[in-house]
């Protein structure tokens, strides 16, 4: 069962939240500077994650499992969130050029479908970023956050399912080496152990991110499966998709 959407919110809301929060989105950075000009899916509960690149892309949507329930995001302006079927999602074919995956893999009763099923609404070339809670991080085994439900991936476990789903994985990072744990200390010292874990334990981070590129082949156990597009759709605006509302960060 997923973890509850005001369950989420809360813990967006707390210190932990935010430190989990800014820790991941410096990764997402490194990875993604700016998304200028294109159309963005957020799967799972992405909101936090997509906040950055509003200002300059063509189009952001939050596409939030019914499991899980939704939120009205943004604030302010048009609505840009939509409660889904994880399994079905309510785009046409080849509709986004990025697409970001948070609190989304770890409680999805198939991955791999839901994989497929993001594979379908990305445009050829696409890419993903898959962020997930790392099963050698302390995160995974901490009940009181939402990165501690689920199934934690190791990076190879994740690479691996992305592969299986026609994804080919480019680049991979790890970030929150600090402890799950709510004391001030802990908040303090967040950029330094930051630091010295990437250094020191580089495994060992509480997340896991991992970019992957949408391809038309995979290699799959020694033979390589090629999916054959009938023809490229077009890429319109669906009616269902309200156009974004551009708005400056505070």
């Amino acid at each position: 069962m997923r973890v509850d959407v005001l369950a989420l919110q809360r813990f967006y809301a707390s210190r932990r939240g935010e430190l989990a929060l800014t820790m991941a989105q410096r990764r997402l950075r490194a990875l993604w500077p700016a998304a200028d000009g294109l159309d963005m899916l957020g799967l799972g509960y992405a909101p936090p994650y997509l906040e950055p690149y509003l200002p300059k892309a063509r189009r952001v949507i939050a596409a939030m499992p019914a499991a899980q329930g939704a939120e009205r995001w943004p604030d302010e302006g048009g609505v840009l969130s939509v409660l889904t079927d994880e399994g079905r999602l309510p785009f046409m074919d080849s509709v986004f050029d990025r697409a970001l995956l948070v609190h989304a893999l770890e409680e999805a009763d198939d991955p791999r479908a839901l994989l497929r099923e993001v594979w379908r609404v990305m445009a050829p070339e696409g890419r993903l970023v898959v962020i997930a809670a790392n099963r050698a991080g302390l995160w995974a085994r901490a009940d009181g956050t939402p990165f501690g439900h689920g199934r934690p991936y190791s990076r190879g476990q994740l690479g691996a399912l992305l592969s299986d789903a026609l994804f080919e994985p480019t680049a991979s990072a790890r970030a929150l080496y600090a402890p799950p744990l709510d004391w001030p200390i802990v908040f303090a010292m967040g950029e330094g152990l930051e630091a010295t874990g990437r250094v020191l334990a580089p495994g060992a981070g509480g997340l896991v991110l991992m970019e992957a590129v949408k391809r038309l082949y995979a290699e799959a156990a020694g033979e390589r499966r090629k999916v054959l597009l009938a023809r490229a759709p077009q890429r319109v605006r669906p009616a269902s998709i309200p156009p974004m509302t551009r708005r400056r960060l505070p």
